[in-house]
């Protein structure tokens, strides 16, 4: 597989909308979330696309992933595949990527309650920072 990160452009958002519901709709319906336009809102509300990199695998838009600075934390968000590409590696390999870049604090993240992308997160050095009843937030130490 070629895997590729391309910046994103502002006209991204119509597919990533759609990925996003369709990505995390399992996860949502299992915790009384899913909201047919909130699920879709929420991206289009915190969208920019200068943070935001559309992962492509062979030749193909298949993802998504914003990388974000708060003060001393980097932040990795909206980190979205498609599913049919989910467990094949693609994941594991941008997430190298994008930890591999330099950044002298801690790298942050949440993910639902119960999905199987913890696991992802866990493998690559994040451990538990708190959670609440839908969301668990991770967090990486600098030079992990």
């Amino acid at each position: 597989m070629d895997i590729r990160l391309r910046p994103s452009v502002p006209a991204d958002i119509t597919w990533l909308v759609e990925l996003r519901a369709e990505v995390l709709r399992a996860d949502l319906e299992r915790l009384g979330r899913f909201d047919e336009h909130r699920v879709r809102e929420r991206l289009r509300t915190g969208f920019r696309p200068e943070h935001t990199r559309i992962i492509v695998v062979d030749g193909a838009d298949a993802g998504s992933l914003t990388v974000r600075t708060d003060g001393a934390s980097r932040w990795i968000e909206h980190f979205y595949l498609a599913s049919a590409l989910q467990g094949r590696g693609v994941g594991g390999e941008v997430l190298s990527r994008v930890l591999a870049e330099p950044w002298d604090g801690p790298t942050r993240l949440n993910v639902l309650q119960g999905s199987p992308a913890r696991r992802l997160y866990e493998r690559a050095g994040f451990t538990l920072d708190s959670e609440d009843e839908v969301d668990v937030f991770l967090v990486r130490p600098a030079h992990t």
